[in-house]
């Protein structure tokens, strides 16, 4: 079973991967982790995205997919596997899509977890962090008992940069503009089911687990 996750900042994907992985006991594969992974192990293809990264460049989208590719035939994988942010554009999934058939995988679902720009913005503004324990809390959702004030150990909560109502805006843009071309794209391709992301954890976990069931 291959299933890809996709969904813009703030819409859960992490919460959910962590959950669908566990109950299928699937393998978890994010471009970061393929990355780190291929690199510390200092295979042929990992040397080769190194030497973009030590530049500090972005490592090409066709030297990215042969390493999911080959991550894909690791033993953890026998039962399957999730990508969680990859890939991340059409381009990428143009690749992936021509070298699935040499290891004789195929994409199961696309799952699609929908949330609306203005609840997306008040997730992820809403957010903030102790600045003495790293503690993580949410002035809506996980509000701590005095305003500011870390339940914990009494620190000052602070919000982060990447949180700020500007960044969120500019990311959530770059998303709109990458990423999310690319639920036309498995959409025409018949792979493609979407979540209303807008409810709360449970409720959406069981969208995606009727989806995954029907595979």
């Amino acid at each position: 079973m291959l299933i890809i996750l996709l969904g813009p900042p703030g819409a859960g994907k992490g919460t959910q991967a962590k959950r669908i992985v566990d109950e299928n006991k699937l393998a978890y594969i994010s471009t970061g982790e393929i990355l780190r992974k291929a690199v510390k192990e200092g295979t042929n293809l990992g040397l080769k995205a190194k030497q973009y990264m030590d530049q500090g460049k972005l490592v090409p989208d066709d030297l990215v997919v042969e390493i999911v590719k080959y991550r894909l035939t690791e033993p953890d994988c026998v039962n399957g596997a999730l990508l969680d942010g990859f890939p991340r554009t059409v381009v990428q999934a143009t690749f992936l899509e021509k070298v699935l058939p040499e290891v004789k995988i195929k994409i199961d679902r696309v799952v699609s977890i929908e949330v609306a720009e203005s609840e997306l913005i008040e997730r992820l503004t809403g957010r903030r962090v102790c600045s003495e324990c790293g503690a993580n809390y949410h002035v809506q959702f996980k509000a701590p008992k005095v305003r500011n004030v870390c339940d914990q150990c009494g620190g000052d909560l602070y919000q982060r940069d990447d949180d700020s109502l500007e960044t969120v805006k500019e990311r959530l843009e770059v998303y709109k503009k990458q990423t999310e071309p690319l639920i036309d794209f498995y959409q025409e391709r018949g792979v493609l089911s979407s979540v209303d992301g807008n409810q709360d954890i449970e409720s959406v976990y069981k969208q995606i687990k009727s989806i995954l069931e029907d595979l």
